[in-house]
């Protein structure tokens, strides 16, 4: 199909796909722990629904322990010379958080006066805009595209889900040639942008315990060890003068993709004004090729009820986040090392080391990004640039595992500025609209390729 005509064809599917978007954001599918089960059940009988729609017969549910049911669903391929393509999004949300801090009603999708026309509410961009685009591409070829489909859209995502060391178990199940991770999107509105690496992930809890029971400021501060002052001096450590983290052994490489300006950085962020940033070198070094450690945690008394004691006990929890190819275990052990050999005031620590997520770095040299960056620069008419995240998807090592053989690809609907986990999340109907012609392209051009690679014969739509 021509990229004119495949525009077209998107355009006309714009107003459907609107509607499906806002009936599928109105459903409040929280997978958290205290927040009702019914939603779930709902978004993911919508999500059957859709797809059955768009022309999907092989449609299964998937229930496995202790998480919300799966959508995976099946498209053989037209013929035995076209790839396969797996398809991946998940129709759960974040929790709204504050809803006095939104200007709409979170769980009623609104209009926005943005550029290109946006919609706002919970989760309509991360991640329930990429089922869509899904969705969309299907619609383009009536649900008979020029490649195999596997689809899984999980209900779990957002909390943390068993699924994630699914695909290794099942590897038949997900087998496929490349897939398209659509959890993440574009740096900023109307940049085209291809996610190729995801930082890791750890947890590391430190405590320390000096005296019984709270003593006297007066009678006993100056020589009876104070916890808190103790546990601040450990935490202090953890950072050089510039900000910088001064573990050793945690890796970190110059980053030489695409990246924020400091001024879009600080917007998004939210740093107050006159304040400097943390750390050295470039953003993409701090964000995504280096480590980071953000104390997410801190037991000790508070201000409100602050008695004049000397604090017997203090903990914190870190949460560690480190380059996509350092081993996760050895990257949270480096942590572990550099607390337990801090000594303040000659008082140890309790270490205790917690979970891990491994990152993951994608190749990008393949035929697969071949086409996507050509997809990408049809649908946006610019050339794509490469990110990372700072964030993590377990999914994407499960499903690597499953296929180590398949290009990985992230891409998506979402851009840098759209509150994803914030007050007043949106989606800009206009990247939407571009990721659908991208995905479209993106199996038009990908099947072409394979079957000149490999000699297959058959023809495209």
């Amino acid at each position: 199909m021509e990229i004119g005509n495949l525009e077209a064809t998107v355009d006309g599917l714009m107003d459907s796909l609107r509607a499906d978007l806002e009936r599928l954001a109105a459903i409040p599918s929280i997978a958290f722990p205290g927040f009702p089960p019914e939603p779930l059940e709902q978004a993911h009988d919508l999500v059957v629904e859709l797809l059955r729609g768009a022309g999907v017969q092989h449609i299964e549910r998937l229930d496995l322990p202790d998480t919300a049911p799966a959508v995976y669903a099946h498209i053989p391929p037209p013929d035995p010379g076209a790839p396969t393509v797996l398809l991946y999004g998940h129709y759960d949300v974040q929790p709204p958080g504050d809803e006095s801090s939104w200007l709409s009603p979170p769980f009623v999708p609104t209009p926005t006066d943005d550029p290109g026309g946006g919609l706002r509410a919970r989760g309509i961009a991360d991640d329930k805009s990429n089922v869509i685009a899904h969705l969309g591409m299907l619609r383009v070829f009536g649900g008979r595209p020029p490649v195999g489909i596997k689809m899984i859209i999980e209900g779990q995502e957002e909390y943390g889900s068993p699924f994630d060391d699914y695909p290794p178990t099942d590897p038949e199940r997900f087998a496929c040639d490349a897939m398209v991770i659509a959890d993440l999107g574009n740096l900023r509105p109307g940049t085209p942008t291809l996610t190729t690496g995801l930082r890791g992930a750890a947890e590391v809890v430190v405590e320390v315990r000096t005296l019984d029971e709270p003593r006297h400021s007066g009678e006993f501060g100056g020589a009876a060890p104070d916890a808190l002052l103790v546990l601040l001096r450990a935490l202090a450590s953890l950072h050089d003068d510039k900000g910088d983290v001064a573990v050793p052994g945690l890796r970190r490489d110059e980053w030489s993709g695409a990246g924020y300006t400091e001024d879009e950085f600080r917007s998004l962020a939210g740093v107050q004004e006159g304040l400097p940033l943390i750390g050295s070198g470039g953003l993409g070094e701090r964000l995504w090729s280096g480590p980071a450690i953000t104390v997410i945690g801190l037991d000790a008394p508070s201000v409100e009820h602050a008695a004049s004691a000397v604090v017997p006990y203090a903990r914190a929890k870190l949460n560690l986040r480190f380059h996509p190819l350092q081993d996760p275990k050895d990257a949270r052990d480096k942590l572990v090392e550099h607390l337990r050999a801090q000594r303040p005031f000659g008082i140890p620590l309790t270490v205790t080391p917690g979970d891990t997520g491994p990152g993951y770095e994608a190749a990008t040299g393949g035929p697969a990004y071949a086409a996507a960056r050509s997809a990408l620069q049809k649908a946006w008419g610019k050339e794509a640039g490469y990110v990372a995240t700072g964030g993590s998807i377990p999914l994407v090592n499960g499903l690597a595992q499953a296929a180590p053989d398949a290009e990985v690809l992230l891409f998506g609907a979402q851009d840098g500025m759209c509150n994803l986990h914030a007050p007043n999340e949106r989606v800009l109907l206009s990247e939407l609209r571009n990721t659908v012609v991208a995905m479209a392209a993106f199996v038009t051009e990908y099947a072409e390729d394979y079957r000149g690679r490999t000699g297959a014969p058959g023809a495209t739509s």
